[in-house]
């Protein structure tokens, strides 16, 4: 079907926007179904569906033993809350300003995320509609944050496929919502991070932020600022009165609390530490004050006085140092300081406890234990490490908490990388290495476990450095990127492949193999986002260097050539793509034989280019030959037969063989339901190319009636905004064209035009295709002054984005010319 043909859209199968074709190779190996890079239509992710409200996403830390309620702060976040203004708890430092979101700031360690937490659980109880708690310290675990909520709260626009863009709808929601809810931001590091994110202001909702940046960063634009200092001499004497009586052992009080709280600066964390020691060890507050000072001497050696920057780590190292001392000697011993070195490494906002099973971690605490002991560490024996931690306070362990279940708070995960003796590289190719074997097989579904490991890479990636590439972890960083790119999070992967390529680049050199696969992984992801002049600025610089390095006959050589013929596609040059992809065919059958996967897929993707360019004759002939060697290969119920058998009657379809089509698409539903399941989304992407076929053979009944079920069934699975969701609305609003129900159609595709905007921008590839069909509608239904000025907008972001002789500017510009002349004529 061509551009300017009845109904408005441009292809049978799904658009390419969700062809994730490239062979973006993986550190180490070659990616996706072979090196070719099949064109297949990769489908991802589910939205989950609304749940009853209220509703949560994010799990609040839980609240100390013994917390105490500082109740003026919380009388000065009410008296704000009453001025209807939001709240930033902050460092105490100069005079606060006036106005809004509320900032709870202070140094760490001062328990601004536990007053945060007091707030985010009582409006829990309160059964306040959405309650959101977001780890603020990076942009990443905002949007992705933010992207979930918008999921769970059924959100327009949450369609999992651009977490920026769901997480911008959440924030859209939020001022029109008559809904109750709260936002909590947890330890803002950068308010860059929370740029267009900050929620707005509204009667029924509010922000509490926490944060240790200083000065007036945060404040202004109708946000409060509460300074939160340490406890005072009475709450912490009543803290340790709490905590040891609350756990049986008053006994421990003596005379020397109030001596205690002062030496400990009367910091939360601190005391924190202090109590759990006492607690496990029995030790009375003025022995501790005694041991304390002795380790206090000792911390000299080990962090000068001058390195505090927030002036409350020295208390909470030398208090860590106490407790890290004696969990060490607990059984198993020589456990407990390793594993705080790991966890030190990980995101303070949790990471998976299945961590410490894998073999991995197990190895490394035998390695590393610091008692005398050759057996090796078991899998109970590393979980009970964990437990002795959680036991002295240096780490929250809630297995509840599924994903996030061990946290470690930032100042406490500071000290000990400053005082744990494990070499850097070594705990950062642990951590790396027990990440990967935690990650998903389907790794194209942003799940919250995907999130976590997302989350806990960038942290290790931040804290390590350089430190992960000499120790080999980092092949994490290629995992996470290519999880971006399945996932297509199109911003995220472009930003961690551009940083990745600079990396390898910078430490292993321009020509090393792991420099090349992450700079033609760059150009995958610009190829996804629509962006195709960048994508193919690099891929040409790409593959002349995997030639020159690897030579022309390596699988990866020729992965690369076969995503540049992708790229050149997209920038018009079809006949270059067909040249390179002929040549692709050439060598894979001298290389491997014509029945190789690899070889298959080249053969499939040569054929769909020549169908591109109406040699539709020779396509079908390739595509069936195809098909045979797939199903002699693979068998009737395997992906690779289905996707082959998809891309024959989409040849059949384009040949006007719309019997032949129906009949194995038919057979492609029946096939993939009984593979996959019903509301897969490959068979829901085969459902809706069956009904294209229905409606090309004049059974628009059965089409419209078929269109209808799957973009319920696609809309409830994926999401109102996904591609897919979008694009049977589009197939939907073709059959209502072709029943003559004119207003429902174009009304459909201003929808869609208006929603691919939103979700993937005015000028990306396939939102200037919708706008290209909305203007035939209007010209068809006699609008035509309406589609002359729409389709000059198209032709001219056309002429800059792809240029002059692609395809499709071409035919824009001589449609544009056909329609102004039919409209003068008839003026």
């Amino acid at each position: 079907m061509t551009d300017n043909e009845p109904p408005p859209t441009e292809a049978h199968n799904l658009p390419e926007v969700q062809n994730s074709g490239d062979a973006t190779a993986a550190h180490g190996g070659v990616a996706n179904s072979g090196v070719m890079g099949d064109v297949h239509v990769a489908h991802h992710h589910h939205a989950s569906s609304p749940q009853k409200w209220p509703l949560s996403e994010g799990i609040p830390p839980p609240l100390a033993s013994a917390f105490q309620p500082r109740s003026e702060v919380r009388k000065q976040v009410a008296a704000a809350r009453h001025r209807g203004e939001d709240v930033v708890l902050a460092q105490q430092d100069e005079a606060s300003s006036d106005g809004g979101t509320q900032v709870l700031a202070g140094g760490g360690g001062v328990g601004k995320t536990q007053i945060a937490a007091w707030f985010a659980k009582q409006a829990m109880e309160d059964r306040t509609d959405l309650v959101v708690w977001v780890n603020a310290s990076t942009q990443e675990q905002v949007i992705a944050t933010f992207a979930r909520a918008a999921k769970r709260a059924g959100v327009p626009g949450a369609d999992d496929t651009d977490l920026a863009a769901e997480a911008t709808a959440l924030v859209q929601w939020l001022h029109t919502t008559d809904r109750t809810w709260l936002i909590v931001l947890d330890d803002v590091t950068d308010p860059a991070h929370l740029a267009g994110l900050w929620p707005p202001h509204r009667p029924g909702g509010w922000t509490l932020a926490t944060t240790r940046l200083r000065g007036a960063t945060l404040t202004g634009s109708g946000r409060q600022r509460i300074d939160i200092d340490t406890f005072t001499a009475e709450e912490s004497a009543r803290y340790l009165r709490d905590r040891l009586t609350g756990d049986g052992y008053s006994r421990l009080l003596d005379e020397h609390v109030p001596a205690l709280a002062a030496t400990l600066g009367n910091l939360p964390l601190a005391l924190s530490h202090a109590a759990a020691y006492m607690i496990d060890q029995h030790e009375t507050c003025g022995a501790y004050l005694a041991r304390y000072t002795a380790g206090d001497s000792r911390l000299v050696e080990l962090m000068p006085e001058d390195t505090d920057p927030d002036a409350y780590g020295r208390p909470v190292t030398v208090a860590l140092l106490l407790a890290l001392d004696a969990a060490d000697s607990t059984a198993p011993a020589g456990l407990a300081r390793p594993a705080l070195a790991l966890a030190a490494v990980l995101d303070p906002d949790g990471h998976p406890d299945t961590l410490w099973t894998t073999a991995t971690v197990t190895d490394y605490l035998t390695t590393h234990r610091t008692s005398p002991n050759d057996d090796p560490v078991t899998s109970p024996q590393a979980r009970a490490a964990l437990r002795t931690l959680h036991r002295f306070g240096l780490i929250t362990h809630t297995p509840r908490d599924d994903h996030r279940a061990v946290r470690i708070h930032a100042l406490t995960a500071r000290a000990a990388r400053e005082v744990t003796p494990s070499a850097l590289a070594t705990v950062a190719y642990t951590a790396a290495d027990a990440l990967r074997q935690l990650w998903p097989v389907n790794d194209h579904i942003a799940t919250d476990l995907l999130t976590t490991l997302l989350a806990n890479t960038t942290t290790l990636a931040k804290l390590a450095g350089d430190s992960l590439w000499q120790s080999g972890g980092s092949t994490l960083l290629y995992t996470a990127g290519l999880s971006l790119l399945q996932c297509r999070l199109d911003t995220a992967a472009i930003d961690h492949w551009r940083e990745t390529a600079a990396q390898a680049q910078r430490l292993l050199g321009h020509d090393h193999t792991d420099s090349l696969v992450a700079r033609g992984n760059l150009a995958s992801a610009y190829r996804q986002a629509g962006r195709p002049a960048d994508a193919l600025a690099i891929q040409e610089q790409v593959v002349p260097d995997f030639v020159r390095v690897l030579g022309q006959d390596h699988p990866r050589t020729l992965a690369a050539w076969a995503v540049l013929a992708h790229v050149l596609h997209e920038t018009g040059r079809t006949e270059d793509a067909i040249a390179i992809q002929e040549r692709v065919v050439t060598d894979s059958i001298r290389l491997w034989g014509k029945d190789h996967p690899d070889t298959l897929t080249a053969r499939t993707n040569l054929a769909v280019s020549y169908l591109r360019t109406g040699r539709a004759a020779k396509t079908i002939t390739m595509l069936e030959q195809v098909v045979i060697d797939s199903e002699r290969l693979f068998g009737e119920l395997h992906p690779n037969t289905l996707t082959a058998r998809s891309r024959l009657a989409n040849a059949y379809w384009k040949a006007r063989r719309t019997t032949d089509a129906i009949t194995i698409e038919e057979q492609i539903v029946t096939h993939s339901e009984q593979l996959r399941g019903k509301d897969h989304p490959e068979t829901l992407a085969a459902r809706a190319d069956l009904a294209v076929s229905y409606q090309q053979a004049g059974l628009t009944g059965k089409a419209i009636s078929l269109l209808e079920q799957v973009v319920s069934d696609t809309a409830r699975v994926l999401g109102e905004d996904h591609p897919d969701t979008q694009t049977a609305r589009t197939y939907l609003a073709g059959s209502y064209w072709r029943a003559g129900r004119t207003t429902e159609t174009i009304s459909i595709m201003e929808q869609a035009v208006t929603d691919k905007a939103r979700t993937s921008g005015a000028k990306h590839p396939h939102t200037l295709t919708l706008r290209r069909n909305l203007a035939t509608a209007y010209w068809q239904a006699g609008r035509r002054g309406e589609a002359i000025t729409i389709l000059e907008q198209v032709a001219s972001d056309r002429l800059r984005t792809i240029g002059k002789q692609h395809p499709d500017t071409l035919n824009a510009l001589n449609v544009l010319a056909m329609w102004r002349a039919a409209h003068q004529d008839v003026g």
